[in-house]
């Protein structure tokens, strides 16, 4: 019963999406792998745009629609598109070192459009994001740790630390994109 509850809640949910809200969940979809696809080889996480996509999909489509788009993107790894990094797929990649991250997607882009839903000012717009990248970080240092034999300090620093540098510059990107294409275009959906 409560299984066809939420089916109920979810298949409402969906139906009120309207054509141009999906155009723009499948753009940012399509966006997220093209940035996996940015990727610096290392290991056991390899550096690569997709944090800055999720980013952005929270910050242009909203919380929701944000959400779904990363949930787009996730199943579409599940069911053998190539989207992931180095154009992998399969359900396989949430059970490996990286899953925590791939997984923390939707809810850092629902995090970050949910603040912005909130209040819009520059302070507020990067203090999401930076959330946001937490979110993504913690959760994947999280999940990296079961994979370093339960050593947290190890994988924070391998699975976190080691991408601030980066993560900051992405940050800044992702703000400047968003400044810029906000004033033009306030809302994508």
């Amino acid at each position: 019963m409560l299984v066809n509850v939420k089916k109920n809640s979810l298949v409402k949910s969906l139906s009120n999406i309207r054509s141009k809200e999906l155009f723009w969940i499948v753009a940012f979809a399509v966006l997220t792998f093209l940035s996996a696809q940015v990727a610096v080889p290392t290991q056991p996480v390899p550096f690569t745009l997709q944090t800055m996509l999720v980013l952005l999909s929270g910050a242009f489509l909203g919380a929701r629609n944000g959400a779904y788009s990363q949930i787009l993107y996730l199943a579409a790894g599940i069911v053998g598109l190539p989207v992931f990094a180095g154009f992998t797929f399969g359900i396989a990649k949430f059970f490996g070192p990286t899953g925590g991250y791939l997984l923390s997607f939707p809810f850092a882009a629902f995090l970050v459009g949910y603040i912005i839903e909130k209040r819009s000012s520059s302070i507020a717009i990067l203090f999401s994001f930076v959330a946001g990248i937490l979110l993504i970080l913690l959760a994947g240092a999280s999940y990296l740790a079961i994979f370093m034999n339960g050593n947290f300090s190890n994988a924070l620093f391998s699975g976190a630390i080691i991408f601030s540098l980066w993560d900051l510059v992405k940050i800044a990107a992702a703000f400047s994109i968003y400044k810029a294409f906000s004033k033009k275009y306030p809302q994508l959906p």
